[in-house]
């Protein structure tokens, strides 16, 4: 039986070089100390922003260079920690970065109240003074919204202070998943014992061909689980109580219409994604598990069964350096700009691909103003990490432009547009896929790896974001949320999502525990969103070629200067209406027709 290695046991190329972002600890010991004594260089416009236009602008661009430098000292630590949670002296240094930060949140909160309290116009006025505000513009705007929910500079500045206890609910949730939670082995079907761990199960086992170890390893998964739910549903409950005390303190009709506001996008498109998505796909999908359940030759379609391979004796195996080779391929399409991006991040070790005790789940971009992007994922192997991973490429990709076209104040856009980018490289990577072979075993294998592309973006995040939906509509009815409500609603959701064909057993109804997007405000149902535009702009550039690609490529270094909306369209689409919602949910049926037909 393998074990489950240390991060000191994994090879050092496996894991990301973070001295590109400080060479030592000390260096960052000593950034840590300077940009917590430099919080002054903004302070000293305090009580000032009513002199003019020039003290305005002076006070946000060195408010903008300290948030940069405290972006550098916080993403060092969190990486860190990402790599390796069980680390105390990890744990120490996250610990202090965001006492830091928040520290200087709260010192630096008075920028937005003064902005806030100046007379009507006037910001209007000091634009047209001072030439160089005109890149501030945009953000002056979106704050003067926020302006009749907006409270005392005082309390502004009080909750800020509170930025680490407030934070609490989702760093307890990560730290008794990733350095609390164990569990037993399980048993494959050739009666051998394998260890079990949150990232070996939902990178590995799910997709596995053996359905003994699919389905013991969730059995076993599941078990741990239990145990925590009691303890994660306290914490859950007490991050949706926050928001919706903060929701009512700033006079919000509802903390979804709170949550919503930064993403600049309206309550009916919210619900547009959520309703038309699982009324239109539910019926393909479930076509997509009878399909499996036949094919494999299944007792039962359960919930530990929706991930396994349809072809269970073709699965080409892939190593991280073949992926990352694959994807540059893919991506060339977008331009050697681009290309240079894609290509750095496999050279320079900007990724963190090793499967270590401690190691954040999931994968993840964090791109880091004045330095560059790190990804994190935890490779086995598979085609669908390489699908992962050309996502997360996506995101650096776009943010590195981003940053580049962008100053920090317009660098990144709202989370409504956040996941067009990471889901479009996944589509080139299927049909760059498509076009290497047309041999129909590996044309169907293709297809499997796209629809798990909809699956992670059109089903389990979609479905989060109709449990997140269900939770605030209770939370602003003051229901409590326990772990049996929470397991009611979930249970309730994917059964109604699936139909009967799939069983959906106590162990699925805790599903609602695997995902940390829950305390990521309204995340869940954004990458529906994503998907759903990029699904519309890839055919766009299937059908026009150039011309759709240098459209794109404006809408990456567009950044946050744009809405989602005007991006979108921007790109060719127009997401104010349901047509492509709809299109995306047609096209996923017709490639399980394709499927079908291929059977």
């Amino acid at each position: 039986m393998s074990k489950i290695l240390t991060r000191q046991e994994v090879e050092l190329e496996a894991t990301w070089n973070l001295k590109d972002i400080f060479e030592t600890k000390e260096a960052w010991e000593k950034e840590l100390n300077d940009v917590q004594q430099d919080i002054a260089s903004v302070t000293q416009y305090e009580g000032r922003l009513k002199e003019g236009p020039d003290v305005l602008l002076a006070c946000l661009i060195a408010q903008e260079e300290l948030q940069g430098r405290m972006s550098r000292v916080g993403a060092y630590a969190q990486l860190d920690l990402a790599g390796d949670s069980i680390n105390p002296d990890n744990q120490i240094s996250a610990a202090r970065a965001r006492d830091a930060a928040s520290s200087m949140s709260s010192a630096l909160s008075f920028v937005k109240s003064e902005i806030l309290s100046l007379p009507d116009g006037i910001i209007g006025e000091y634009i047209e003074k001072q030439p160089e505000l005109k890149d501030f513009e945009r953000s002056l705007g979106l704050l003067l919204k926020t302006k009749p929910h907006r409270l005392s500079a005082e309390t502004e500045k009080v909750l800020t202070s509170f930025g680490e206890v407030l934070g609490a609910p989702y760093r307890i949730y990560e730290r008794s998943k990733l350095a609390d939670m164990t569990f037993r082995t399980a048993e494959d079907g050739r009666g051998e014992e394998v260890p079990v761990s949150f990232a070996l199960y939902e990178n590995k086992y799910v997709e596995s061909a053996d359905t003994d170890l699919r389905r013991n390893a969730f059995r076993a998964f599941s078990e741990t689980l239990h145990k925590y739910r009691n303890t994660f549903a306290e914490a859950y409950g007490t991050e949706v109580k926050r928001q919706v005390i903060e929701s009512r303190l700033r006079g919000y009709d509802s903390v979804t219409e709170m949550l919503l506001t930064p993403q600049q996008v309206t309550t009916e498109m919210y619900h547009n994604i959520l309703d038309i998505l699982q009324e239109e796909l539910a019926p393909h999908m479930r076509r997509y598990a009878a399909l499996k359940k036949k094919v494999l030759n299944l007792d039962e379609m359960t919930f530990a069964d929706l991930k396994a391979p349809l072809d269970p004796d073709f699965s080409p195996g892939i190593t991280f350096q073949e992926a990352g080779d694959l994807i540059k391929e893919a991506l060339s399409i977008l331009g050697p700009e681009y290309g240079e991006i894609v290509a750095d991040a496999f050279a320079n070790r900007w990724v963190d691909y090793a499967d270590n005790a401690g190691k954040r789940t999931g994968a993840f971009c964090m791109s880091i103003p004045g330095v560059h992007s790190y990804i994190l994922i935890s490779w086995a192997d598979n085609m669908r990490g390489a699908f992962t991973l050309a996502h997360e490429v996506g995101h650096a990709g776009h943010l590195m432009l981003a940053n580049k076209y962008q100053r920090p104040t317009n660098s990144r856009p709202s989370l409504y547009f956040i996941e067009a980018p990471s889901t479009m490289n996944e589509l080139l990577l299927a049909d760059h896929l498509l076009q290497r072979s047309q041999d129909p075993r590996m044309r169907r294998w293709v297809i499997s790896q796209l629809l798990g592309t909809y699956f992670h973006n059109f089903v389990t995040h979609l479905l989060e974001g109709e449990l997140q939906r269900q939770v605030y509509d209770l939370a602003m009815s003051n229901v409590p949320l326990t772990a049996v409500k929470l397991c009611e609603l979930k249970g309730n959701i994917l059964s109604s999502f699936w139909g009967e064909g799939v069983v959906i057993d106590d162990h699925a109804k805790l599903t609602w525990m695997r995902q940390p997007h829950y305390y990521m405000s309204l995340y869940p149902y954004t990458y529906a969103a994503g998907l759903t535009a990029s699904t519309a702009v890839a055919q766009l550039i299937r059908e026009e070629g150039q011309p759709a690609v240098d459209r794109w490529l404006e809408v990456l270094k567009a950044g946050g200067s744009m809405s989602p909306l005007e991006l979108m369209k921007l790109a060719g689409v127009d997401m104010t209406r349901p047509d492509p919602i709809r299109s995306a949910a047609a096209y996923v049926g017709s490639l399980i027709d394709e499927l079908e037909s291929l059977y």
